[in-house]
């Protein structure tokens, strides 16, 4: 099959694209780096830097493609409250144009990565795919909106769909030196460089993270299997519900390293407790976690120590700065 990946250079996209490589597949992708890095292109993909968002160019570099994995998003639940524009953008815009390009070229099947985000706060966890979404920030927002956006254009032109909701992905490639996501991949950095790590509240939110390699399988069947048209499926462990406090622990654990934490206020719209089920994906994807938080924190540490760490990039601008702007990113704490 000739497989288009959007965000190819980012963290899910690249390890993505290389699966499927090493598969036999023809793999063709774009990428802006705003997210990722470029040595994450896998070799063998023919690789476009280009904006998602350049529905002409989508047209052209779509052509002869059978089926779409749409990753790529300036992934910013945070930083979505005080760069709107620049994360709707990258969010809601740039599908609407992966999708006009897809039905232009007549690609069989659309594979949309979205969020968490989409769910909000809901009265319970795990949150389950028939819950009534209530996404609680512009990011959540525009991934929620191009769902609705994909499902109304797939059912008018007769494109196959499906919908993968990932969540708190971490292992190697992922960006470290973003200091606006990754909390994981943040603290890791901050550490090996013996700088304590920042943490928003008081540190009782509670999150499960999911190893890359676990949501592949399931990532694959929705790309390359029939039969899961129209659905949404959440994709990554449901154990393992840890708060940040309890993440920081394990991390400082790991590198040997003296953990006192400096806390800062909550950031604005943070979802308290986010956890998915994933009833749906062992039933239909046969998931199954196999890689523990600590193990995948390891291969992580790993990763960065061969990479080097790095000075934090403020790459991205604020649009909006004012009380509620966090230090960590008005003040370039990191």
């Amino acid at each position: 099959m000739k497989i288009f990946v959007s965000g190819i250079a980012g963290f899910l996209g690249s390890h993505f694209a290389e699966r499927m490589l090493a598969q036999g597949h023809e793999v063709v992708g774009v990428d802006t780096l705003i997210g990722g890095y470029l040595d994450n292109v896998p070799q063998g993909a023919v690789f476009h830097q280009s904006d998602a968002g350049d529905v002409a160019l989508m047209r052209q570099h779509l052509s002869g493609c059978d089926v779409v994995f749409h990753a790529a998003c300036t992934a910013y639940e945070g930083l979505s409250v005080f760069s709107p524009s620049l994360v709707t953008y990258n969010t809601f815009q740039i599908t609407a144009s992966m999708i006009s390009a897809a039905i232009h070229n007549n690609v069989r099947r659309f594979v949309f990565c979205s969020s968490m985000a989409r769910y909000g706060s809901q009265e319970v966890v795990p949150f389950t795919e028939d819950m009534t979404c209530n996404p609680q920030d512009p990011y959540g927002i525009a991934k929620y909106s191009a769902e609705l956006l994909l499902r109304n254009l797939c059912e008018v032109h007769g494109m196959e769909y499906t919908i993968c909701v990932p969540h708190n992905i971490i292992g190697p490639r992922q960006k470290y030196d973003d200091p606006y996501r990754n909390v994981a991949a943040i603290m890791i950095n901050l550490m090996l460089q013996g700088k304590q790590p920042i943490i928003y509240g008081d540190g009782n939110q509670k999150r499960c993270f999911s190893f890359v390699a676990d949501d592949l399988q399931c990532i694959e069947k929705m790309v390359l299997e029939g039969g899961l048209h129209g659905e949404v499926i959440n994709i990554g462990p449901d154990e393992e519900f840890v708060t940040i406090n309890e993440l920081a622990r394990t991390i400082a654990e790991l590198l040997d390293f003296d953990l006192d934490p400096r806390y800062v206020p909550d950031r604005p719209q943070e979802v308290r407790l986010a956890n998915c089920s994933a009833a749906k994906a062992r039933r239909l994807l046969g998931y199954r976690t196999q890689t523990s938080l600590r193990d995948g924190l390891k291969d992580m540490i790993e990763y960065v120590k061969r990479r080097g760490v790095k000075p934090f990039r403020y790459h991205l601008d604020l649009e909006i700065v004012n009380e509620l702007c966090p230090k960590t990113w008005k003040d370039r704490l990191f």
